[in-house]
């Protein structure tokens, strides 16, 4: 809860530090202000509180959760290369605290106990991104994202709108506890059933989060809408927002409707392996990296859908892990994506293509690597942090006895063996291919940035207990 204040409160400042004539203190003050919340949310360990007559409650899972956010979003900031640097159509100030803003609303959402709070944060998340997403106002493609996802996020928070009121309507109340109570007792007086007005809620409920995690049939908006946000934002989009909205899903499906499992969890297994499905092979075909990242997005979201599923005393640790894992990876490979582009930019637009990544590695040996590392650990390899991270997943999804979920378990395994294949495709360009790439000059910030998430992908795929068991 301190770190929401103290969030909201830097905020304020930042879009006063516009003011100033010197925008280079923007970037370091951003970076300050979300280390401090960082401390602010550890200094709740081990403390269990709520807040708002109960309506947020900070403990040691949201404690983690909260955590993973801000270090994704701590990353996000140091990779903000020659943010601002035109002055005539650019507005760090107001960017920077749209940021930190819409970290806000990702905390409430892993804070949340009632399910008004649960609301107020997505809005807040999902508001802050339509405007990050359509920031580049000369660019049509932002422009044409940023309505896709507005009116498409709309409608989606519209249905879970209605699906809160449903539910609010057959249990009387709010409070996720106090739905988990009132189901429950229905399921004993009713013999096991439920009436329909509770499900249709249930089932509205869980359409709203899983259009926000990028679940498919719900993923439609993702490719166009991360292709066409800049990318610094769609590093953002892909980490924080998939983050709180997969750690939103797992508490409220944990603790409200734990006895319902028999009704959303065989329908969220087919919705599991659609995802999967969908993400990885059509991630396939694509000639862009960065359209590709979403695709690749889009199966992460099935992996941790796995774990939701799992139903484990370990699945706390198992998400957090794997959100490390897949938030850190994400952003390197984003970060590389970032400069490179810029520096192959064709007409004034940055090239985003797989051909960008060329003889990257004859030039900028680094950059290549870091590239390299985070391909490894998102597709899963042996000594990086996405093997472990879909090890914990598999290993959960094992002990589950249900044939439904060993056929799960089985196509992804498969389809991370097609992850294999498209994850070394930026490898085999910046390794095996030739190319006219120059030597790209990076800051001292977005270096150390750089090296510091490929030391911990590395670091947590050789001992993944020194973070596993904090979880």
């Amino acid at each position: 809860m301190n770190a929401i204040i103290a969030l909201s409160l830097f905020g304020i400042s930042s879009l006063f530090l516009g003011f100033l004539n010197n925008r280079k203190i923007l970037l370091p003050a951003t970076l300050i202000f979300i280390l401090i919340a960082l401390g602010l949310n550890f200094a709740d360990w081990n403390h269990e509180y709520l807040w708002f007559n109960g309506m947020l409650k900070t403990d040691n899972l949201s404690i983690n959760f909260s955590t993973v956010i801000l270090i994704a979003a701590l990353f996000v900031v140091a990779i903000s290369r020659h943010f601002g640097d035109d002055e005539e159509h650019s507005h760090p100030a107001e960017y920077y605290a749209i940021m930190l803003f819409s970290v806000v609303g990702a905390i409430m959402m892993v804070t949340y106990e009632n399910l008004i709070m649960l609301f107020v944060g997505l809005e807040i998340l999902s508001v802050s991104m339509y405007v990050l997403t359509g920031s580049d106002k000369r660019n049509l493609r932002s422009n044409e994202a940023a309505l896709k996802y507005f009116l498409m996020g709309s409608f989606a928070t519209g249905i879970l709108l209605f699906g809160v009121a449903l539910v609010y309507g057959a249990t009387g109340s709010f409070d996720i506890n106090g739905i988990g109570t009132a189901v429950t007792q229905a399921k004993g007086q009713m013999g096991g059933q439920y009436g329909p007005i509770l499900l249709a809620g249930t089932i509205l409920i869980m359409v709203g989060l899983l259009f926000k995690i990028s679940a498919a049939p719900f993923h439609f908006w993702t490719p166009d809408v991360y292709d066409g946000a800049p990318t610094l934002f769609t590093a953002f989009m892909s980490t924080v927002v998939k983050t709180a909205g997969v750690a939103a899903t797992y508490r409220l499906l944990s603790t409200s409707f734990p006895a319902m499992y028999g009704l959303w969890g065989n329908p969220l297994v087919y919705i599991t392996g659609l995802t999967l499905i969908i993400g990885n092979i059509t991630a396939v075909y694509q000639q862009s990296f960065k359209r590709m990242l979403a695709y690749s997005s889009i199966s992460h979201a099935g992996y941790l859908l796995i774990t939701v599923l799992a139903k484990r005393p370990e699945t706390n640790s198992s998400i957090l892990f794997y959100s490390l894992a897949y938030s850190i990876a994400t952003i390197s490979a984003f970060a590389v994506l970032i400069v490179v582009s810029e520096a192959k930019a064709k007409a004034g637009k940055p090239d985003e293509s797989f051909d960008a990544l060329n003889g990257l590695a004859k030039n900028n040996p680094f950059l290549a690597f870091v590239l390299a590392v985070s391909m490894l650990s998102l597709a899963g390899i042996p000594l990086t942090a996405g093997f472990f991270g879909k090890f914990f997943i598999f290993t959960d999804a094992f002990a589950n006895p249900s044939v439904l979920f060993k056929g799960l378990l089985v196509i992804a395994i498969l389809m991370s063996a097609v992850g294999i294949y498209y994850y070394f495709k930026p490898i085999i360009a910046a390794y095996m291919r030739n190319g006219d790439t120059e030597k790209i000059e990076i800051s001292p910030i977005y270096r150390y940035t750089l090296i510091l998430t490929t030391a911990l992908t590395i670091i947590l795929g050789i001992a993944p207990d020194l973070v596993k068991k904090l979880f």
